[in-house]
């Protein structure tokens, strides 16, 4: 028998009390009567030097209450063999989540994570299973279960906290529902397929930062039996402020020199509220890069409060070259303290018109071309005219992105721009006539030497239908609000038979059922054929709020004018824009990497910073920026995982239960299962009813055999 509180086992002491009250008595044991006494002294009995316990049955009696008691109150239990866990003898899969993600770059937080797991990696049994699973926006298995079960038992442990050790946190964002829904899955089955039996968990050590992102566990349903404990690790700063870029959307016209704006967040638990803001040059290639980099210029005074977000307008210094990057001081974690930025850029792009007519007429098309191509702060076009009858400058035609013919030209010059639409220019026909030198020109630049076009006049006016809202060029009118081209009217326009020209494709009809406008593939380019022209005297296209959208469509078909995205988050694939060519990519403070054959995107975007693809006659700069949702450094609560019915768990310790406290857990549990004190109180409660009746019993008849002695 042991005992939960031994010390009360101490009360047994108290038994000496009972035994000292029968020892010692302080009046005779009989009486008798004599005559008056008054005159006498009185005296103490005399005590022998030997006494003789009376009453012994009583004094057994208290005695053992008392012994009792004291047992009663130190809480005894009997020691038993403990309930084996059936599931105790199967092995443990354990898949291990380890976050890599920016976030963990804060100060203490990355050592915490690999302690975290090394323990993990420690505490695993000799039939436990362990994979290691880092991630950030994807899971990549570190070490599979396949791994582990390859490598000698013996060297398992050193072998995975080798691998560990060797791992850095990256610049991606927290995509932790992606990372979760991976491990459940590699703890399904088995090598052989089957259903994995015994306990199955994931140990998820991370930040658990609010802003991981859990959209993979929305539609998810959680394998049964698989149990998730966090472990999160915490950082030693609570101030966290970070900066993020506010992109300029795809139809924005800013200007090159118009303040860049940033928004800067502080997070709830921040002690810090006031912050500096502004340009700053990026440290050279193989310089120390402790040091902060100095402002360009005066910085902005920026003052965020705890909990808030606030957007600043960043001024552009004027003469000022080489302006790449925006970064945060006063802030006691680095990692998400900069953004880049590629500032806008003018494109410059020429469009060659080939026709007779006088740039000064209002009359005429080319006055509405060159209206209709105004520069912008973003897209300068220039417009070169030329005569037909004139030779075409070789500069001329290489430089320009789209040609518009609008009168005939020689056969051998549109031969020879027949050549320049196979090699990828897009030409666009749009004849003034029907005559006999257009139809010439027409059939070879279309590839069909025997197409003929016939001028054609409506009683009143024609109008646009059967419009392809799904080709290119009209895909900016498919919104219901811009579709309707009903208001345009065309007196007279050159009729066509698409039989004809073989591969025509008609894009818009006029309601008489010819063709419109129709577009003709050549080789690498197309050549557009518009039925009719923008001028008054054809039609009141150049009038109507469609013909800006029109031209720059087709400018933008001929590559005069790229919208290629420049700003990217840390990960996204980049595609590769067709008119670069691009065969290498340098990525920031590096050297160039090639790029595979053919590529259609770019992968290697695993750092914030600006990157570079070229190779070909251009290049194109985009910028890569830490992941916005990495800035919410707040604790993400437990319930939001629960509540997309994850079973977590309550309590987890980070270490292994001592063996002494599990020889008290073990004793505690058996005493709160067995309450042998019950017994005791309930015995003692038996001991003193029989001590009060023998007590009573005994004082009467003491009583008794007084009163007969003084009879």
């Amino acid at each position: 028998m042991s005992f939960l509180t031994p010390f009360f086992l101490l009360g047994g002491l108290a038994i000496a009390g009972p035994i000292l009250y029968h020892l010692v008595r302080r009046s005779t044991r009989e009486n008798k009567r004599f005559s008056s006494l008054m005159f006498l002294l009185p005296s103490p009995p005399r005590l022998s030097k030997r006494h003789r316990l009376e009453h012994i049955l009583l004094l057994i009696l208290r005695c053992a209450a008392l012994a009792l008691l004291a047992l009663g109150f130190a809480r005894p239990f009997l020691r038993q063999t403990p309930i084996i866990d059936p599931t105790a003898a199967q092995p443990k899969r354990i898949a291990v989540l380890l976050d890599t993600s920016a976030s963990m770059r804060r100060d203490g937080v990355w050592a915490a994570a690999r302690t975290r797991v090394d323990e993990v990696l420690r505490r695993a049994g000799p039939s436990d299973q362990i994979a290691v699973f880092p991630f950030d926006q994807q899971a990549k298995a570190l070490m599979s279960f396949e791994d582990w079960n390859r490598t000698a038992p013996g060297d398992r442990v050193a072998f995975a906290a080798g691998r560990v050790a060797a791992l850095t946190p990256g610049w991606g964002g927290t995509h932790l529902g992606n990372a979760l829904v991976t491990a459940a899955e590699a703890l399904g089955e088995n090598e052989d397929g089957k259903a994995a039996p015994g306990p199955r968990q994931i140990v998820l050590v991370s930040d658990l930062q609010a802003g991981s992102r859990l959209d993979a566990l929305q539609a998810y349903e959680w394998p049964k039996g698989v149990e998730l404990i966090i472990d999160a690790v915490k950082a030693r700063n609570l101030t966290n402020a970070g900066a993020q870029l506010v992109a300029d959307g795809p139809d924005s016209n800013r200007a090159v020199d118009a303040p860049v704006r940033v928004r800067v967040t502080n997070a709830a638990e921040s002690k810090r509220e006031q912050f500096k803001l502004g340009w700053t040059r990026p440290a050279a290639a193989g310089a120390a890069t402790t040091a902060a980099p100095e402002f360009i210029g005066t910085p902005l005074d920026a003052y965020v409060p705890p909990g808030q977000s606030r957007v600043f307008s960043v001024p552009v210094p004027k003469n000022v070259p080489g302006l790449e990057q925006i970064s945060l001081r006063g802030d006691d974690e680095e990692f998400d303290n900069t953004v880049y930025v590629i500032p806008p850029a003018q494109q410059r792009s020429t469009a060659l018109w080939i026709g007779r007519d006088v740039a000064e007429d209002t009359k005429q098309p080319l006055f509405f071309l060159r209206r209709a191509f105004s520069e912008t702060p973003r897209v300068a076009v220039q417009v070169v005219a030329a005569a037909p009858a004139a030779p075409l400058l070789p500069t001329d035609v290489k430089a320009a992105s789209i040609i518009f013919i609008a009168d005939a030209v020689s056969a051998d010059t549109a031969a020879a721009l027949r050549e320049e639409a196979m090699n990828g220019k897009t030409i666009v026909l749009a004849p003034k006539s029907a005559d006999a030198a257009m139809n010439a020109t027409v059939g070879v630049l279309l590839g069909s030497p025997g197409v003929r076009l016939d001028d054609a006049r409506p009683t009143n006016y024609a109008m646009l239908t059967d419009i392809d809202f799904q080709h290119p060029l009209f895909a900016p009118f498919a919104d219901p609000r811009y579709s309707d081209f009903t208001k345009i009217h065309f007196w007279k326009f050159r009729r066509l038979d698409p039989s004809t020209v073989p591969g025509l494709r008609v894009i818009a009809k006029f309601d008489s059922g010819d063709p419109a406008l129709v577009e003709v593939p050549a080789g690498k380019g197309r050549v557009y054929l518009l039925a009719s022209g923008w001028h008054p005297d054809d039609s009141q296209l150049a009038v109507s709020s469609k013909f800006v959208p029109l031209l720059w469509s087709l400018l933008e078909q001929g590559g005069g004018v790229t919208n290629l995205a420049t700003q990217f988050a840390v990960g996204d694939a980049v595609s590769v824009p067709a008119e670069i060519a691009a065969t290498t990519i340098r990525a920031p403070g590096g050297a160039n990497e090639p790029l595979a054959t053919g590529a259609a995107s770019v992968a290697q975007t695993a750092q914030p910073g600006i990157y570079e693809l070229s190779g070909g006659a251009k290049a194109h700069r985009f910028a890569v920026n830490l992941d916005a949702n990495e800035s919410r450094t707040a604790p993400l609560g437990a319930d939001e995982l629960e509540q997309l019915g994850l079973p977590v768990a309550k309590t987890k310790t980070d270490a292994a239960v001592p063996v002494e406290n599990k020889t008290i857990l073990q004793g505690l549990e058996a005493e709160n299962r067995q309450k042998l004190w019950r017994w005791f109180i309930a015995a003692t409660l038996a001991v003193l009813l029989v001590e009060s009746a023998l007590a009573g019993w005994t004082a009467r008849r003491s009583a008794m055999q007084t009163e007969e002695g003084a009879t």
